[in-house]
């Protein structure tokens, strides 16, 4: 299968709108042990994945939970699919309390092979705005691969970090982020699915809820910085209940390098740009 038979799907786009709804923050705060943000507040970094999602019905998901392939994004069948990674801009932040619109973009598909075999990127640009002003840019990178066992360990030691904060990630955390993300996806919360179908050790912590508390740490690090950009990459999965750890460090002024990962290596890095 060739890049060239998804061409159809390039620039396809979708809308969502959505309201930051107090009783959904309140939902979103209790998973992370966070104060509950006031309406007109600033919604918290990354808070944004929990909303626009779109509220489709069982008939319309795939065996793996997620959406049924061939919507929005490509009919990639008989792969598993994974969030790799992105990039983030923040112009402005979004306000608890408040409406907020989502314009979808699929910007590039490539298919490439690497050594688990072939696997097919896919980045969505995701645009942000409340009252017609663009508040965050986001480029998602979304992986198709072939089934194959997972990898383990990433061959890169966590280095020595400026601040670092250990994480338990239970499965009720799991499903509690799956729940206010309305994500179907099986792998974090069906452990027979999980192992048996698609070969991991045990239930995997979600790539954006890792993003989320490692950006999460750097800022409570540095209570005065003002994010610009943030840019991270899966490595490795990390498997629920094994504690991970979330740290970093500021390399030159306006510049942090994050990362999340445990006694097996890194499974997520990450860059922070900041005023």
């Amino acid at each position: 299968m060739s890049a060239s038979d998804f061409s159809a799907w390039l620039g396809r786009i979708e809308q969502a709108e959505d309201h930051l709804s107090r009783n959904l923050i309140k939902r979103i705060a209790a998973t992370f042990d966070e104060a509950i943000p006031a309406d007109g507040d600033a919604l918290p970094p990354l808070w944004q994945w929990c909303f626009f999602q779109d509220s489709l019905s069982e008939s319309q998901l795939g065996t793996d939970g997620h959406p049924a392939r061939g919507g929005f994004l490509p009919p990639a069948d008989n792969r598993n699919r994974m969030w790799a990674g992105g990039r983030i801009e923040f112009f402005e932040p979004l306000r608890v309390g408040a409406d907020a619109h989502k314009l979808s973009t699929i910007t590039h598909i490539e298919e490439k092979v690497g050594r688990t075999g072939a696997l097919l990127f896919v980045t969505v640009r995701h645009d942000y705005s409340q009252n017609g002003r663009l508040a965050i840019r986001e480029e998602q990178d979304i992986v198709y691969r072939e089934p194959t066992p997972p990898k383990q360990g990433s061959g890169e030691a966590l280095e020595e970090s400026d601040w670092s904060e250990a994480i338990v990630p239970t499965p009720t955390l799991l499903f509690r982020y799956s729940a206010v993300t309305f994500n179907g996806h099986r792998i974090h919360y069906d452990y027979p699915y999980v192992t048996g179908t698609e070969g991991y050790a045990g239930l995997v912590v979600h790539g954006p809820m890792i993003a989320t508390l490692s950006l999460r740490a750097f800022c409570r690090a540095n209570p005065g910085a003002r994010l610009r950009h943030f840019a991270y990459r899966g490595l490795r999965p990390l498997i629920a209940p094994q504690p991970f750890n979330v740290g970093g460090r500021v390399l030159e002024p306006g510049k942090a390098q994050l990362w999340a990962g445990n006694q097996a290596g890194v499974a997520q890095s990450a860059e922070v740009l900041f005023d």
